[in-house]
């Protein structure tokens, strides 16, 4: 995943509202969003490659998201899968802070990330390119493929158009968040950033919806956990850039998080 936008605790009603962007080859093999047969209390979509997530949620509230950090500099061949840090703490039940800490002290066996989790109480953020585990308190965040809220474009420009639903200035819009995450402008070039791609990469990748030839915005997701517990996540496809279908799920979380 390449853009999350989240709000933390900001909005009166809501404890956690998410909007993600999951950017990806167009031949990798996917599986949209749905209850894992095998494991049918966590909601995530799939890598069918490797197995991993994204982005996902569990009927007990563990959240877990996660973004490359994009630097081909560092970039480490037979490096673990990322998708395996999101899939290991929705799949299993140790503590959040706990968990965070274990992927940080394994961290530099894996290409560049950065990784969200939380239970029904606390949210951490942990980068293997940052400084360390860290518990986000109330806030709007931003995250794409640099540190978190590294100011690129896209990550204020959408935080900027996603505030007013963030905060309850406006009635929670599902179709206004995706309509806000579908923006396909590119800045100019002096306001991209360069993490050695190339001039022509950095033009591409620096929209909030991405497309090309191979490579695009595969997904969009909007996620809404209430503060009673009643979460909705919404899940909508693409294929080169045009719309296929909105998967849409709403459960309660059935116990807070140990």
């Amino acid at each position: 995943m390449c853009l999350l936008l989240f709000s933390y605790r900001r909005h009166p009603r809501y404890r956690l509202l998410a909007a993600a962007n999951r950017d990806e080859f167009y031949e990798r093999p996917t599986a949209p969003a749905a209850f894992w047969p095998k494991r049918p209390d966590v909601l995530a979509g799939r890598d069918l490659r490797s197995g991993g997530t994204w982005m996902g949620i569990t009927r007990t509230g563990r959240f877990a998201a996660l973004t490359n950090y994009r630097d081909p500099a560092l970039h480490v061949s037979g490096a673990p899968s990322r998708g395996g840090l999101v899939s290991g703490f929705l799949t299993g039940d140790c503590p959040v802070r706990r968990y965070m800490e274990t992927v940080a002290s394994g961290a530099d066996r894996y290409n560049g990330f950065n990784l969200l989790a939380a239970d029904a109480e606390n949210l951490y953020y942990f980068g293997n390119r940052g400084n360390g585990v860290v518990r986000l308190s109330r806030g709007i965040y931003g995250l794409s493929n640099h540190l978190l809220d590294t100011p690129w474009p896209k990550v204020v420009e959408a935080k900027d158009a996603l505030f007013a639903q963030f905060t309850g200035e406006e009635p929670f819009d599902p179709e206004a968040v995706f309509a806000a995450m579908a923006d396909r402008s590119r800045p100019p070039d002096h306001r991209l950033p360069d993490t050695g791609m190339g001039i022509e990469w950095e033009r591409i990748l620096s929209s909030r919806f991405i497309t090309s030839e191979i490579y695009g915005t595969r997904s969009s997701t909007v996620l809404a956990v209430e503060q009673k517990g009643t979460v909705r996540f919404l899940e909508r496809t693409f294929t080169n850039g045009r719309k296929g279908q909105t998967r849409s799920f709403s459960f309660h979380i059935e116990r807070l998080s140990e």
